[in-house]
């Protein structure tokens, strides 16, 4: 077989299944059109005058109430954190340690309030501050520019106060850099992406804070602090470090209002929450439950607060903040303003009026936004448009009428009030309405694109099985199935591409793409069934199965039915809410299901049971049933190991009576000093057990020993290894403050171990590269003490691949009969490592990847990939017995079964490693592991991160494709 058509055809399956991935996710992951308008001073947004109120000069479209404003930014700032309770004696450590908060609101209750700050999914940081400074919701697809930042092009209210001469100085997180370039008068910006780093940021911060708010030198001040939002990454909520890191936030708060004015209003808001292990990105009720804090010397509210906290959206803070400051909303703003902060002084009346008139100019530029956004895009219903239109034409109407009895004197003060009390709900009503609309249009799916994607991705999975089982019976089989379907793609690519000609549309790159593999998916299978009935023609007219019963036929069929059967319930379980929530039990269930299935069909085939006869008897008995039992013992060793994976679990917000595994923690937050010392020691054993095993097996068959350069470093590097992760977990469980003077040596150790075991297991795959076969052969006559290697090199074609065991033998012939034609004595030759050929380099790539991939998770997983290597060890041995036993004599064709219990077991322990499909549950401290500042890209971060979430995917995927022919051939 031809290398170059395998090659492309193999390309060809990857671009199929990239374009069912694409358009799938074209339809699943929405993007909302950004308008590129923005508002300004002159537009004609301003309600009807009414005789007590003026524009001073300075003041767009409201009246400004101050000329400063700070806003403090205390990232993943929960509303616990900030919530205090006096009543409890034995709070938690993130509890009542935002003390100052509670002593300003009941010191000053007109002057302070606590908010309940609800964020819109997905809280991570990026999306948020979007939130916090447009007033618009970012969608689901814009969570993939947390970790590469681009500038936001919309209106938003940085962008107004630049616009409208104000300054604006900022510190801390350098995500705001990417977001607002060229938009502050005054920056600090520190790195932010480390989770590992506490203090960095904060004491930045501080440094430049109390300096800059005395000089007076700006007009919006943000400050972004950061180690609240490591400290949950790092060691969680319930921890003592987030009981220093909350008090040093106390007492930041408490210096820097000494520092304010009277014409300045303080804000401080939580970004986010977290969730109890410090996580944040989903959905789930302490993730987007912030807090938010405001206060003035001068007094804002007219009167106290209330029992409970009020919940206000996120999105509210942008129309609030622009109007105290006397600058434009934000043309794209969908948030409802926070009208109590405009009462003022005065009496109930005209604060009624004055909120009366910022809700007005709220609906006037919502109201602009849909109306705008309506023209360019289609994503909102026109029945929902026109009811929001009739409430805001409605609200308008009678807040110009009212205005007019106001000003005519025509209505006694308590038919007044209740008129202002019934107008500004008619306007609350349509911003709250509105704002409803925009979300759920926003998170709307494409189904026609999702089905059209599954649709491509199902039939890319039958070709891949249709051209497995066509291969063997043709060497040309690759050429000749590229031809028809790259003409049949090529043919709709330039019908589609003159249709964008003709028509003058825009051309769907994407959509072209999908049309363009999908033809040639129809072109394939088009000459795969022409092919398929001329080889019915050819070979006659007499079915294979026609002249066999229904149970052979059943028998026959049972196999591949199986296996097919669970794998297409798998996929289409994936439509259902409640698989996808669960899968992390469903996916051992179904891979225990799929061995007891396998057992079961031996059995109706008559494999577990000794033949009849007593010859058969005294001749099976010994062999036939210790290999069935040596089954049935494998069986309940996978369902042990199974069963033992579940124990490593992470909980998804849906489920909120789950607890996540106490195994999912780094050692650095067990606060019992000796529970941390026994499971350091504990894992510690697990990977000298490991290494161990790993050397024990390889000895055993003969691959260690010679002397040549990757059998040295398995017998001295593989220790060498354990000892910088033991080194590292080490330095890294202790606590911050227990080193005292060696602080700067642990920075240095936390870089040079990862860095020292990165460097191990890149020499060891390299030498494995060069020369992977450790077999070799000994003269064992006395007069000769040389040992020659009689196989070098990796295999060249697929003879090579299929017959390195003969190859090996035909050289080591050849090689002693040229000796012996120079001699006259005889000799014996002695090969080591011949039964373990193709497993050896095989164990010793996958320990180094286990090493890599152990490295970048928790201490305490390691149990976790123990197990997850004891299960593949056992699921290659039920395979092979289970073929022995059934007469499969060939050792290089796989079964569908076996391919489909891999595929489970690699989804059983991604959930097993401490992972589910959702934005919290990532695991971004593995992008630090050997790194103590930032990184200056994005790709090894997310080649780390990617590497930890998928650690079982790429040990599973690295050893499926030789392990089940070696294994054959070795046990």
């Amino acid at each position: 077989m031809q290398r170059w058509p395998v090659l492309l055809f193999l390309a060809w399956v990857c671009l199929l299944f990239f374009a069912g991935i694409g358009l799938f996710m074209s339809g699943f992951l929405l993007t909302r059109i950004e308008l590129s308008s923005s508002s300004s001073c002159s537009d004609p947004l301003l309600p009807p005058p009414w005789q007590r109120q003026s524009l001073p000069p300075g003041s767009c479209w409201a009246p400004q109430r101050f000329s400063k404003a700070v806003l403090v930014i205390i990232d993943a700032l929960r509303f616990e954190f900030a919530h205090f309770n006096p009543a409890k004696a034995s709070p938690l450590p993130y509890e009542n340690k935002l003390s100052f908060l509670h002593h300003l609101t009941t010191s000053q209750p007109r002057h302070a309030r606590l908010y309940r700050f609800r964020a819109d999914p997905p809280t991570a940081t990026m999306q948020r501050i979007k939130g916090l400074t447009t007033g618009s919701l970012p969608t689901f697809i814009d969570v993939g520019s947390n970790f590469a930042t681009y500038a936001i092009q919309e209106d938003n209210l940085l962008a107004q106060l630049v616009q409208n001469g104000r300054r604006v100085v900022f510190m801390g997180d350098d995500t705001w850099e990417g977001l607002f370039p060229e938009k502050f008068f005054r920056s600090y910006f520190f790195p932010s992406f480390n989770v590992k780093d506490l203090h960095t940021v904060d004491d930045g911060i501080l440094q430049h804070l109390y300096p800059t708010v005395d000089s007076g030198e700006w007009d919006m001040l943000i400050a972004h602090f950061l180690g609240v939002d490591h400290c949950g990454h790092k060691h969680g909520p319930d921890h003592p470090e987030m009981a220093k890191k909350l008090t040093q936030m106390n007492e930041m708060l408490r210096s820097l209002v000494d520092h304010l004015g009277n014409d300045t209003l303080l804000l401080v808001a939580g970004d986010h929450g977290m969730t109890e292990t410090g996580d944040h990105g989903g959905e789930s009720e302490k993730e987007v439950n912030a807090a938010l804090f405001v206060y003035s010397r001068t007094p804002l509210f007219g009167t106290g607060p209330p029992e409970e906290p009020e919940a206000i959206p996120q999105v509210n803070l942008v129309p609030t903040v622009a109007l105290l400051l006397g600058v434009p909303i934000p043309y794209s703003n969908i948030g409802e303003v926070m009208a109590e902060l405009f009462s003022g002084d005065g009496d109930t009346v005209s604060a009624a009026l004055q909120q009366l008139s910022v809700y007005h100019i709220n609906a006037k530029q919502v109201d602009r936004f849909l109306q705008s956004y309506s023209l360019v895009a289609q994503d909102l219903p026109a029945e929902q448009l026109q009811r929001l239109q009739e409430l805001f034409s409605g609200a308008v109407e009678e807040h110009t009428q009212l205005l007019d009895q106001v000003q005519g004197a025509t209505l006694v003060p308590p038919e007044l009030q209740s008129r202002l009390g019934s107008l500004i709900s008619r306007f609350q009503l349509y911003l709250r309405e509105a704002r409803v609309v925009c979300t759920q249009s926003w998170a709307r799916f494409n189904s026609l694109r999702m089905v059209g994607g599954c649709t491509l991705i199902a039939a890319s999975c039958l070709l891949c099985c249709m051209a497995t089982e066509l291969a063997a019976s043709s060497d040309s089989f690759y050429r000749s199935c590229l031809l028809y379907p790259l003409l049949w793609g090529l043919v709709v690519a330039v019908v589609l591409g003159l249709a964008h000609v003709l028509t003058q549309e825009g051309l769907d790159l994407l959509l072209v793409s999908s049309c363009t593999a999908a033809a040639s998916q129809l072109g394939f299978f088009w000459h795969w069934w022409g092919q398929h009935h001329k080889r019915a023609f050819l070979v006659g007219s007499q079915p294979p199965l026609a002249h066999i019963g229904l149970r052979q036929r059943l028998r026959a069929w049972l196999g591949l039915a199986f296996p097919m059967g669970i794998l297409l319930f798998r996929c289409g379980a994936m439509f259902s809410d409640s698989f996808v929530v669960a899968e992390a039990q469903v996916a051992p269930f179904l891979l225990a299901s799929l061995v007891m299935l396998l057992v079961g069909k031996l059995h109706w085939d008559g494999r577990l049971t000794v033949l009849e006869g007593p010859r058969q008897q005294v001749l099976g008995f010994s062999s036939y049933r210790r290999e069935m039992w040596y089954l049935l013992c494998l069986v309940a060793m996978l369902l042990v190991c199974v069963r033992l994976s579940g124990f490593f679990h992470q909980c998804r917000e849906e489920i909120p009576q789950c607890r996540p595994s106490l195994f999912l923690s780094p050692l650095a937050s067990l606060r019992n000093t000796r529970a941390k010392n026994l499971f350091y020691l504990l894992c510690v054993a697990l990977l000298a057990g490991l290494v161990y095993a790993v050397r024990s097996w390889l000895r055993h068959y003969g691959n260690l020993n010679s002397s040549d350069p990757l059998v040295l470093f398995v017998r001295w590097g593989f220790p060498l290894v354990v000892l910088c992760i033991a080194c590292y977990w080490a330095v890294v469980s202790s606590a911050d403050d227990s080193l005292g003077k060696l602080q700067e040596l642990v920075q240095v150790a936390v870089v040079a171990f990862p860095w020292a075991v990165y460097g191990l297991a890149s020499m060891g795959l390299l030498l494995l590269l060069c020369n992977p076969m450790t077999v070799f052969a000994k003269d064992t006559r006395e007069s000769a003490g040389s040992i020659v290697t009689p196989y070098l090199g990796v295999p060249s074609s697929e003879v090579d691949f299929l017959h390195v065991i003969p190859q090996i033998y035909k050289r080591m012939q050849e090689s002693q009969k040229s000796r012996l034609e120079r001699g006259s004595c005889k000799a014996t030759i002695a090969a080591y490592g011949l039964g373990s050929v193709y497993s050896a380099a095989l164990v010793i790539a996958l320990t180094l990847l286990g090493f890599l991939l152990m490295l970048l998770h928790s201490e305490r997983l390691s149990l976790a990939f123990l197990l997850l290597f004891l299960e593949a060890f056992v699921l290659l041995h039920i395979h092979t017995r289970a073929r022995g036993l059934a007469g499969d004599a060939e050792p290089f064709s796989v079964p569908w079964y076996a391919v489909i219990s891999w595929l489970l077991a690699a989804s059983q322990f991604f959930y097993s490693t401490g992972h589910q499909p959702i934005f919290p549950a990532i695991h971004w401290n593995a992008a630090f592991v050997g790194f103590h500042l930032d990184h200056s890209t994005n790709l090894l971060p997310a080649v780390l991160v990617g590497a930890n979430t998928f650690a079982s995917h790429i040990l599973f995927a690295g050893s499926w494709l030789p392990s089940a022919p070696a294994l054959a051939l070795c046990v």
